[in-house]
């Protein structure tokens, strides 16, 4: 009985490791702003190009040096596409990863890391993004077969881009669903309590995003999301929409 249930076990090892390239699996290290603790192994290799308002372009790259340990940068601006001076950010930005935790049937995966790059446009006289980068950020993914492929995510940061004098910790969370082998939905809300003071960007409702990612191959998808539906942020105009193409291979 044990040799059985030892090579039941072996075979669902295999099974979830080979199909880990296949469409609709979650091969990004982000739900959309939110980190997640995906595995990268030596030598793979995530290309993103998001695409968000005022004409704004992020190129961002991460690469596996080894099978627990990632690299990134990434950099950007506004006004890239349309007319007039494109608005660059300062200086590309840095995104560390190290998996302390590899996901196993019954426990999540642990991941910490430090990532520079916040979102929207870059605040010079603040020396800030509209949404701050997460800075230093420890989250746990666990992806199940429930109801088709579901995987949750939840983590704390504490971002480094304090000039407002609001230092406190902050808290995410997400989750993902696959819809077949083609589609996954995703959903992530950043509590944002590190934005909420008199000097803030934030107005304490938090910043809410819900997309949609679609798998053309194993190796690229197409994503879209309707960014900050509680409208969140001090004369905030409304809501946003972003989309980005991701590339997934290894060299």
């Amino acid at each position: 009985m044990k040799r059985v249930v030892f090579l039941a076990f072996n075979y669902f090892f295999i099974y979830c490791i080979s199909s880990w390239g296949q469409p609709g699996s979650i091969q990004s290290n982000m739900l959309w702003d939110t980190p997640v603790a995906n595995q990268m192994f030596a030598a793979d290799l995530e290309t993103e190009l998001r695409m968000y308002s005022n004409g704004g372009l992020l190129l961002s790259m991460l690469v596996g040096i080894t099978d627990h340990f990632t690299l990134g940068i990434s950099y950007g601006g506004e006004a890239i596409i349309g007319t007039g001076k494109a608005n660059m950010n300062p200086l590309p930005c840095v995104h560390v990863r190290f998996l302390l935790l590899e996901e196993l049937f019954l426990s999540p995966a642990l991941l910490v890391g430090f990532n520079s790059q916040g979102y929207g446009g870059y605040f010079k006289d603040l020396k800030r993004y509209a949404i701050k980068s997460h800075g230093v950020y420890a989250v746990l993914s666990k992806n199940t077969s429930f109801l088709g492929g579901l995987g949750i995510h939840g983590g704390v940061n504490w971002s480094l881009e304090n000039q407002d004098g609001d230092t406190d910790p902050n808290f995410f969370a997400g989750c993902h669903k696959h819809i077949g082998s083609e589609l996954t939905i995703i959903g992530e809300y950043d509590t944002a309590i590190n934005d909420n003071d008199d000097d803030a960007i934030g107005s304490g409702k938090g910043y809410f995003n819900c997309g949609i990612r679609w798998y053309l191959s194993p190796y690229f998808s197409l994503e879209f999301a309707w960014k900050n539906i509680l409208e969140n942020g001090k004369n905030v105009a409304g809501s946003g929409r972003e989309a980005k193409l991701v590339f997934f291979t290894s060299l």
